[in-house]
């Protein structure tokens, strides 16, 4: 599945980096600590998390992640989303909570046969 695909069908808002959309999810990561996050996410991942500072595009350009979704509405600040467009990594967005979106990320990445 891409990034395109996941936003479509959860209603997730881009809100930078659209150059990546066609990036392959190859599977996902939930957590707001950055260290966890950099010793545990694997490459292609979707991250979310409610974190907007520039740090999580260092993070996500680091792992080679797919995608990052913030939570609550959340919206990046303005340098982390300039990153995402350099990077290439979209930043995307829900009013949704952390646990409803990554159970709703989980089922479209391992559907029930």
């Amino acid at each position: 599945m891409t990034v395109k695909e996941l936003s479509e069908k959860l209603n997730l808002s881009i809100c930078c980096g659209a150059a990546g959309l066609d990036r392959e999810i190859r599977g996902g990561y939930t957590s707001d600590l950055l260290s966890d996050v950099m010793g545990n996410a694997q490459e292609g991942a979707v991250w979310v998390t409610l974190q907007t500072h520039k740090n999580i595009m260092a993070i996500a350009s680091l792992k080679e992640l797919a995608a990052i979704v913030l939570v609550k509405g959340l919206q990046p600040e303005e340098d982390t989303a300039a990153e995402s467009e350099n990077e290439e990594i979209p930043i995307l967005s829900t009013t949704l909570e952390t646990f409803d979106i990554t159970g709703q990320i989980y089922q479209l990445l391992h559907p029930l046969p």
